[in-house]
């Protein structure tokens, strides 16, 4: 049954229900207020959540491009060392090659009418250390020169 079927009932809510209407609209404020706080501090962590996260995936992101960058460096490095390596190697082998041509011609050659000379070589990092001994005639000559190679640093 509802109100305004009840007998003596009239649909003009008595004084006193005046109070009790204020103190019900009150506390639903205060509900609404507070539920609305509720949802306000659930955003602000959610907002909170969300911009770690993505400074997370932005901070990965940077270290990756920056691991990338110095693999990159450190391949380009590296080949430009092992080709200044293989340069170096190979006008040391033609130098060698060289000397050992001299060397084996001198020791095969007949100087036994003229004099002869005699002598030994170091190839150090950057320089080749050169010594001769030769005779020729009644007094011997020494000779010891120390030859630069053009190696760039």
């Amino acid at each position: 049954m509802e109100p305004s079927e009840i007998p003596g009932h009239n649909n003009k809510p008595p004084l006193h229900n005046l109070e009790v209407v204020k103190i019900q609209a009150w506390w639903r404020g205060t509900l609404v207020r507070q539920t609305l706080l509720h949802a306000a501090l659930s955003v602000t962590v959610i907002q909170h959540w969300w911009r770690q996260v993505l400074a997370t995936r932005l901070e990965r992101r940077r270290r990756k491009a920056l691991e990338t960058f110095a693999q990159k460096e450190w391949a380009a490095v590296r080949l430009q060392s092992w080709v200044r390596m293989w340069r170096i190697r190979l006008r040391y082998c033609r130098l060698l090659h060289a000397v050992r041509i001299i060397q084996a011609h001198w020791r095969c050659h007949n100087c036994t009418s003229r004099g002869f000379i005699n002598g030994h070589y170091r190839v150090m990092a950057n320089q080749l250390h050169l010594e001769l001994e030769m005779v020729l005639g009644s007094e011997p000559c020494f000779v010891s020169e120390c030859i630069p190679l053009p190696i760039k640093q």
